[in-house]
């Protein structure tokens, strides 16, 4: 039986994303080899980047030379191909050298569709450069679910003029669905060279790599074409992450009898992907399937959701106000600006403060925010409010601690505002909430948020910035915690879990610090701020008399 399907390892360079491919040199060697052992026809060694974008020290699969990859080529390859990837407009390729036989015999070229329309003649020029230079050429086009089919077929059509050894369809934010591919797929067969092979590089935000590529195999199948399917160790790879190698190896194995080694690929699992897997995530996640829905770079959606810890709805108008081109890429300044225009809907609140100030004026004041010490110290808590009888404003959260005829709760957060906008009691509410009750107190966002600061419309900082609006600057403070990788964060953890955001622990506490002491420094003479549950910012915040 012909055996028209060949496997491509791709962990050290797409899997290695996650980690910035930061591998150690002997564990690229060891990965290296083993994949090799398993019989993997193809391994992908890492990135080729320009040294101007890249200053290569080792310990990394980022590199900037294939003299600094032969180290991790075996002299005998065996039947195994070794390949090197090079986004186009990343690498200067009038410094690549002749092929020698020592390093790579393959370079991966991925282009953008704006690549393609705006400079098509410089790419024809690289790919027929690494052809000349003697290497094996791969070609692929980023996202093809953004090209129309007259769109992909004059792509064909450049390949076709080429001839490069391999054609590849690529599944950017995966989104594709079966009959997606198998309409590119057969567009691709039916026009492509027959001396071409086509290739499958997939994502795996729908949770559907694995099956496009038993379809994919299905259809080469079918149309006799020679093919060649990307995947991972473990699937290994930013967000989503990728195909699985050991799935689709063992696949080929047992449905058509190919011969890789699974017992070694599993090994390599254990000792590779298993510790990387302990500190940094991927597979099936909301972010993931955002990024699939919305066809945007999956970093969009991360920063976004782990940023601004934004409801589904309001990362779905954010990213519909990215340009198409810049849903392909990532800028955090931009998404940042989008972030800040969506919420700036200014709203006339003179009358508002006054009612407001008028409320607390005169009053003893408590703010709540939600950390772990409510509960801890809660009998200390309500002792306070049974002596000092003082309006109480909980930060995105009412509480049943106490009755909430005494709680005037300030929200911040639209996120937290769903989930008590029923409660009938008025609120203060941030004018960035779009859906809030008419009979809120209404106050504008952008006179309360930090814009120098990345957690600029952090909800305490508002509220802090509001009262100082108001000319108040005596109040109580309870369960302003600080965040702590090694403990409980908040006194309710089914209503504020966000242990998705433990890595940023240390991050939003600086920020915090770093906001806090701008605040503190505009506070005058009669301020008088206290604490009565342990928190890592009162020596910061702590003033006046106590």
């Amino acid at each position: 039986m012909h055996k028209n399907v060949k496997l491509l390892d791709c962990t050290l360079r797409d899997g290695g994303r996650i980690i910035d491919c930061a591998f150690e040199d002997e564990d690229i060697l060891d990965i290296t080899q083993r994949l090799m052992e398993s019989n993997i026809d193809i391994i992908e060694i890492g990135f080729l980047r320009d040294s101007d974008k890249v200053n290569y020290k080792g310990n990394s699969t980022f590199f900037t030379d294939i003299s600094q990859i032969s180290k991790f080529i075996p002299k005998n390859k065996k039947n195994v191909s070794f390949v090197a990837f090079i986004d186009y407009s990343m690498f200067d390729f009038s410094k690549l050298k002749k092929y020698d036989t020592s390093s790579i015999d393959g370079i991966r070229i991925g282009f953008k569709k704006s690549d393609y329309d705006n400079d098509l003649e410089g790419l024809i020029s690289a790919c027929k450069l690494v052809k000349k230079l003697g290497y094996k050429l791969f070609i692929q086009g980023v996202n093809t679910l953004s090209y129309t089919d007259i769109e992909f077929l004059k792509v064909i059509e450049f390949v076709n003029n080429i001839k490069p050894e391999v054609f590849s369809i690529v599944d950017t934010y995966g989104a594709m669905y079966e009959d997606d591919f198998e309409h590119f797929y057969r567009l691709a067969n039916k026009n492509l060279d027959k001396s071409v092979k086509i290739a499958f590089h997939s994502h795996n935000n729908y949770q559907l790599s694995f099956s496009l590529a038993q379809k994919f195999i299905k259809l080469a199948n079918e149309t006799s074409r020679n093919i060649i399917i990307d995947a991972t160790l473990e699937g290994m790879g930013k967000c989503a992450g990728n195909l699985n190698l050991e799935l689709i190896a063992e696949y080929l194995n047992r449905k058509y009898g190919y011969n890789y080694k699974i017992e070694n690929i599993m090994d390599i699992i254990d000792d590779y992907t298993y510790n990387i897997k302990k500190n940094y995530r991927w597979g099936y996640s909301i972010p993931a399937v955002l990024a699939g829905i919305y066809q945007s770079h999956p970093n969009n959606v991360i920063y976004l959701t782990e940023k601004f810890r934004l409801a589904t709805k309001e990362i779905k108008y954010i990213l519909s106000m990215l340009p198409a081109e810049k849903r392909t890429s990532y800028d955090y300044d931009l998404i940042k600006e989008l972030y800040i225009q969506y919420n700036h809907t200014k709203v006339e609140d003179a009358e508002t403060l006054k009612e407001i100030k008028n409320i607390l004026k005169g009053r003893n004041i408590l703010i709540l925010v939600p950390g772990y010490s409510l509960m801890k110290y809660k009998n200390k808590i309500k002792a306070m409010i049974k002596e000092k009888n003082p309006i109480i404003i909980p930060v995105n959260f009412i509480t049943n601690i106490i009755p909430t005829s005494f709680q005037l709760p300030f929200f911040g957060s639209s996120k937290r505002y769903i989930k008590f906008k029923h409660y009938d009691i008025k609120k203060i509410v941030v004018s960035n909430i779009l859906d809030s009750d008419k009979n809120n107190f209404l106050v504008n966002y952008e006179s309360l948020i930090e814009r120098d600061n990345d957690n600029f419309d952090s909800s305490i900082i508002m509220l802090l910035n509001l009262l100082y609006n108001l000319g108040i600057d005596r109040f109580t403070i309870a369960g302003f915690d600080g965040f702590n990788k090694n403990s409980n964060n908040y006194f309710d953890k089914k209503m504020f879990d966000d242990g998705r955001f433990y890595n940023q622990y240390e991050k939003l506490n600086k920020n915090t610090v770093l906001m806090l002491e701008k605040y503190r420094n505009k506070l005058g003479d009669s301020a008088n701020i206290k604490f009565i549950t342990p928190s890592i910012f009162a020596n910061i915040l702590t003033v006046g008399k106590n």
